[in-house]
């Protein structure tokens, strides 16, 4: 506790009072200051709460010396002489008193030097707080103007770097980066904050000091998380890596922090909890119920609170990855293709009729006539390989099926990766291209999307792929055959359910060692009217699936070109062959053999990357339930 008391070192409180109000008014608010300390301190506050009166108290004492000439106190009381000292004491004693009191006299000079350099610390300190509370700090912290492109810098986007290059290598460099704020967190005197950008977070700190106002230090901790934040400063690399950080090895000591796009909006659900690992691993087959995932337990988020705001549970890392690893697979699909003489082609998504002659198509009305959305390039590319003499063409485009399906590997639109060729003999010349076409997308994904595949891997957990370089090929019958050899019911001709497609490889896998195989000769009557049959046995078909997993991936057969055979098969199925007239007149003159296949490119990276639901890899998922956002 503080003892309030009035020096009265050459008149007493009451004179100095009537000589002068000024001291009296000082004396007052010293006094008044001292009991506000004195019952915040008996309250137990923090010293954050009273500190301010004590700093404001000892400017007031060291004023009130600069006008009485003494310190604020009360007199210290002479002792008085317990006798004639010179007359008792022998010289030794005197010798000894000599030395006291010049020790004495040592010690309170270096006590007043030292009080005097804390008043001149203290007064320092209050002209600085003073001159930052009334210097413009803008250049500093704050939030940015909005950018509308009003000017261009002579570097433009090169000042920035990517947090993903910042490296030990750069130690000492100024670097500004930009990002989303992931975290922020105060201690002491200081903010550290996480910056993200795409994959990438590196840490940066900062303390109070004479170019970092305590106010900077107060902003940076109350910027709302997932704002976009510059921050500038130096990269200097820590003693001990920074945990949670990707740059581990490096942090930025930051000068100038700013905000170009403040978070307004309530955050749905936290960004530590939509990073969270599965707790476990869901299945990937049968229905999927919307409202059973509307929530999560473990502090987890729920998959269609997730889809609601999509734009936000896309800014996580395995989401990040889950797309750039789908990009990659479109990107070395174009890759390959294009080195074996394919050409990219476009086909139209409206249709008059049905694309391939079955019913669950979406209708629409154009301009007066019944019209659909293509549920599949199919008979475009034969027309341009097949009869447009360009032979080999493949496409990546949307994809639309009207097919109630609430399933876990079910879409309305997807995309699809198509492509046909002209064969010479054999429709195997098409099985080749695809098994080499799949090894190569395996081998890059493997190769250019390291980082991103250990991102899914630490948040959803999942094998690695097995794959041969001379991909396996069965026929129909095998499959059957090691089905019912494992003791499932399993007919020659009967259709593959999804629960013994899932059977079948697992089977395979643990036969030769394999989670990705192509078989063919599939039964004539579970495949479309344009696949050509078998020449040896007219219940089956030259056509075939592409599995990963034990999941189907790819559809494809041999085509039938002759028109009279097209219009048999047609008719065979139901359909009016006046709704294909001109399908089937593109064959009338002249066309080339041909085979190809259909592959969906979200159910090729859920395979892949083993995910549970292909609502992950669609970026923005249409189900039967969903068309939103």
């Amino acid at each position: 506790h503080f003892q309030i008391i009035v020096s009265n070192s050459k008149m007493s409180t009451e004179e100095a009072a009537a000589a002068d109000p000024a001291i009296t008014e000082l004396t007052d608010k010293i006094a008044q200051l001292g009991v506000s300390i004195a019952e915040a301190k008996k309250a137990k506050k923090p010293k954050e709460e009273w500190d301010p009166f004590l700093q404001e108290m000892l400017a007031l004492k060291i004023e009130y010396k600069a006008k009485t000439g003494h310190e604020y106190g009360p007199k210290k009381e002479e002792k008085k002489p317990k006798g004639n000292d010179s007359q008792e004491a022998s010289e030794k004693n005197k010798e000894k008193r000599a030395k006291k009191a010049a020790e004495k006299a040592a010690k309170e000079e270096k006590k007043r030097k030292q009080r005097e350099e804390r008043e001149r610390i203290q007064r320092e300190k209050l002209e600085k707080l003073k001159s930052a509370a009334n210097e413009d700090w803008s250049h500093v912290f704050g939030d940015a103007p909005m950018i509308q492109s009003a000017t261009k810098s002579e570097e433009g986007a090169s000042k920035w770097t990517r947090i993903e290059a910042l490296s030990k290598e750069m130690e000492g460099k100024k670097v500004l980066v930009r990002g989303f704020l992931h975290t922020a967190r105060g201690v002491g005197k200081g903010a550290f904050v996480l910056v993200r950008s795409s994959l990438y977070t590196v840490q940066c700190v900062a303390f109070e000091s004479k170019d970092i106002p305590s106010a900077m230090i107060k902003y940076m901790n109350g910027v709302p998380v997932e704002s976009i934040v510059d921050v500038y400063g130096t990269l200097t690399v820590p003693a001990n890596p920074v945990e949670g950080a990707t740059q581990s090895q490096v942090e930025v000591q930051v000068e100038k922090f700013h905000c170009v796009h403040k978070a307004t909006a309530a955050m749905p659900f936290q960004m530590e909890d939509a990073c969270r690992p599965d707790l476990v691993k869901e299945t990937d087959v049968g229905a999927y119920d919307h409202e059973a995932n509307a929530s999560a337990e473990g502090g987890r988020v729920g998959q269609e609170t997730r889809l609601d705001h999509r734009w936000i549970d896309l800014r996580t890392p395995a989401n990040q990855s889950i797309f750039r690893v789908q990009s990659m697979v479109c990107t070395l699909f174009r890759e390959y293709l294009l080195s074996q003489n394919f050409m990219e082609i476009h086909t139209p998504k409206l249709l008059s009729g049905a694309s391939e002659g079955g019913a669950d198509v979406f209708t629409l009305d154009y301009f007066g006539k019944p019209a659909c959305l293509s549920m599949s390039p199919q008979l475009h590319k034969q027309m341009a390989a097949a009869c447009g003499g360009f032979e080999r063409v493949f496409e990546i485009g949307p994809v639309f099926r009207a097919e109630n399906s609430n399933t876990r590997r079910h879409l309305c639109e997807f995309t699809g990766l198509d492509l046909e060729m002209a064969i010479v003999e054999h429709y195997d010349e098409v099985l080749d291209v695809l098994g080499d076409l799949f090894v190569y997308i395996f081998d890059g994904l493997k190769e250019k999307c390291g980082p991103e595949l250990q991102r899914v891997k630490d948040q959803h957990g999942f094998e690695d792929l097995k794959y041969l370089k001379k991909t396996l090929k069965i026929d129909y019958a095998t499959g059957c055959k090691l089905l019912r050899e494992a003791g499932v019911d399993q007919g020659d001709y009967d259709d593959l359910s999804t629960e013994n497609e899932k059977k079948l490889g697992d089977i395979v896998k643990e036969k030769y060692d394999t989670d990705f195989f192509i078989m063919d000769k599939y039964p004539l009557d579970v495949r479309p009217f344009y696949t050509m049959p078998d020449p040896n046995n007219p219940k089956l078909s030259n056509s075939y699936d592409v599995f990963i997993r034990g999941q189907e991936i790819l559809s494809g057969a041999q085509r039938v070109h002759e028109p009279a055979l097209i219009e048999e098969r047609a008719k065979t199925w139901g359909i009016d062959v006046e709704t294909i007239a001109s399908y089937v007149d593109s064959f009338r003159n002249g066309a080339l053999p041909h085979g190809g296949g259909g592959i969906g490119l979200e159910r090729v990276v859920m395979l892949y990357l083993g995910l549970p639901n292909i609502r992950k890899s669609s970026m923005f998922p249409r189900d039967p339930r969903r068309i939103s956002p």
